[in-house]
C-alpha cells in the first residue's frame, strides 16, 4: 500500500500540488506519538494504582491463584497433623502393648523418626516455591510414608507372632519352682534390697530364695532350653539358667545336684534338679531368678503360691507321664535336644 498523499494549494498555478515532508520530520511525529502514547500509559497506571488504589488485573489473578493454594496446603497440612496423631497413637499401643505383650523390643525412635539424609531431593521446590511451604508439605509427607511403613512392619512382627500365643503361653514362667507345700519351704529372702547375710551391708537381691532341706525336687517354671549348667564356688554353686524364649530366662541356683544339660529342652513342671546349699550359702534353700529382656524382675509377679500341692503335683505327674510316652515312642529313642 502507498504511502498517503498530503496536498497544497498554489496559489499562483491556482492548482494542488503534491507536499514533500522530509523523513526527519516523520520520525520527530511517530516519536511524539509514542510518547504521549506512553506518558497516557503511565498516567493511567498512576491513577489505577495510586488514585484509586487497585492492581492490575494479572497482579490479582496471580494472588488468586497463590490464596487457593495456600488454602490447599493448610488444609493438608490439618489433615497430616491428624494422620501424624493418628500414627503416634499407634506406635505407643504397639510399643506399651504388642510388643511388650509378647516379650519384643521397642522400635528405637531414631528408627521410627529418621529423615532423609543425603542429596537434597528436594532442590526443586526453591525456584517455584519461595516461602518453602510447598517443600515443608512434601517433606512430611515423604516422613509420614516412611513412619507408616515401620509401623506396618511392626505389625507383620506382632501378627507373626501372635499366631505363637499358645506357645509363649506354655513359656512364659507361671509357676512356682518347687511344690508349694508350706510345710516344706519356707520364703525366707523376698526380691529387692535386703541386709547381705555375708556383709551386713545392703544389697539389691535380684531373686527370691525358698528355705528348704537339700534333696527336694526344683521345676522348670515354663517350657524353654537349657541355656546353661555351671557351678560356682563363691557364687551360684550349681546353677541351671532356662532360656524361655520371648524375652524370658530363669535361674535355678545354689543346688544339690542337676538332672538337665546345656540345649535340653524343658517342659514347664519338668524336674531339672535337687535343692541343695552349693556355693555361697548361708544355709539349704533355692535361690530363684526371673530375667525380662536381661534384667531382673519381681519372681513373686510370675507365680502363684496358693496354688495346692495336689494341683502343682498333678501337673508334674502329667508332664512327667507325656515325657515317658515321647520317651518310649519309637521316633524318639534318642535323647532329648
Amino acid at each position: 500500500m502507498s504511502e498517503p498523499k498530503h496536498y497544497i494549494f498554489n496559489s499562483k498555478t491556482l492548482s494542488y500540488e503534491v507536499k514533500r515532508r522530509s523523513a526527519s520530520s516523520r520520525v520527530f511525529k511517530t516519536l511524539a506519538m509514542f510518547a504521549v502514547s506512553l506518558g497516557l500509559a503511565f498516567l493511567y497506571f498512576w491513577i489505577y494504582s495510586s488514585v484509586l488504589g487497585l492492581e492490575p488485573p494479572k497482579t490479582v489473578l496471580l494472588k488468586k491463584q497463590s490464596a487457593q493454594w495456600e488454602a490447599r496446603a493448610k488444609v493438608l497440612n490439618r489433615q497430616l497433623d491428624e494422620y501424624n496423631d493418628a500414627l503416634t497413637t499407634l506406635q505407643m499401643r504397639d510399643d506399651d502393648i504388642y510388643r511388650s505383650l509378647f516379650g519384643m523390643n521397642e522400635i528405637p525412635s531414631e528408627v521410627r523418626n529418621a529423615g532423609f539424609g543425603g542429596v537434597n531431593r528436594y532442590a526443586h521446590f526453591d525456584d517455584i516455591d519461595p516461602d518453602g511451604v510447598l517443600k515443608k508439605t512434601a517433606v512430611r509427607i515423604d516422613v509420614l510414608m516412611k513412619k507408616t511403613y515401620v509401623q506396618s512392619k511392626s505389625f507383620d512382627e506382632v501378627a507373626q507372632l501372635s499366631r505363637r500365643a499358645g506357645e509363649m503361653a506354655s513359656c512364659i514362667p507361671a509357676i512356682p519352682p518347687m511344690n508349694p507345700d508350706k510345710k516344706k519351704y519356707r520364703l525366707s529372702s523376698s526380691f529387692g534390697y535386703r541386709r547381705d547375710p555375708f556383709t551386713g551391708r545392703s544389697k539389691r537381691h535380684t531373686g527370691v530364695d525358698f528355705a528348704m532341706k537339700p534333696g527336694i525336687p526344683i521345676y522348670s517354671t515354663g517350657d524353654g532350653v537349657v541355656e546353661s549348667v555351671k557351678f560356682e564356688l563363691f557364687g551360684y554353686g550349681n546353677q541351671v539358667v532356662v532360656d524361655h524364649g520371648f524375652g524370658y530366662k530363669t535361674r535355678y541356683a545354689h543346688l544339690k545336684s542337676v538332672g538337665v544339660g546345656e540345649g535340653m529342652k524343658v517342659k514347664r513342671g519338668e524336674c531339672i534338679g535337687l535343692s541343695g546349699n552349693s556355693g555361697r550359702s548361708s544355709g539349704p534353700h533355692l535361690h530363684y531368678e526371673v530375667l525380662y529382656k536381661g534384667s531382673h524382675v519381681n519372681p513373686a509377679n510370675y507365680f502363684d503360691l496358693s496354688i495346692t500341692p495336689e494341683e502343682y503335683g498333678t501337673m508334674v505327674q502329667d508332664i512327667a507321664d507325656a515325657s515317658e510316652r515321647i520317651t518310649l515312642h519309637p521316633s524318639h529313642q534318642k535323647k532329648r535336644r
